[in-house]
């Protein structure tokens, strides 16, 4: 299963993107389902190559790293209390205020490629970024992601 309950998080309220991103890496390294170096991995592919997306209603992103610091594959999820900027995908000097964050750890370019074009289209349907917000429930959360192909 690519959502684990431990690593599914809603309404948390870090204070910084690396406050975020250091918290759900522990998760993952928790389950044994990343390597010790996926946190700075994670951290510095974010300053290189942004994913945040001005979607509406909430910003989201979408943070993942090399395979090489993958043991097995799963996805990490956080509701966000309070937005926490990220820069948008593509840019250099944008920022989004994000509040939905789908963390990727995945062996496989090609599964990672499919991965993110499920995600992105998920990401341009309003209702469906609405429940995922309000969701406080890893059943609810897990129907919602098998209702709209993403498990």
């Amino acid at each position: 299963m690519l959502f684990d309950e431990s690593v599914i998080n809603f309404q948390i309220n870090p204070s910084s993107q690396e406050e975020l991103l250091s918290s759900l890496s522990d998760q993952l390294l928790e389950k044994g389902v990343v390597k010790d170096t996926f946190v700075t991995g994670i951290i510095d592919r974010e300053k290189k190559f942004p994913t945040g997306l001005p979607v509406q209603p909430f910003g989201v992103a979408i943070p993942h790293t090399d395979n090489e610091h993958v043991v097995k594959e799963q996805i990490g999820f956080a509701s966000l209390k309070e937005p926490v900027k990220f820069k948008i995908m593509g840019s250099d000097s944008d920022y989004v205020d994000v509040s939905l964050v789908f963390i990727l750890a995945l062996k496989y370019p090609d599964k990672q490629l499919d991965m993110l074009q499920k995600l992105i289209t998920l990401f341009q349907n309003e209702g469906v970024l609405n429940q995922l917000y309000e969701c406080n429930e890893v059943d609810l959360f897990k129907e919602i992601m098998r209702t709209n192909n993403i498990i």
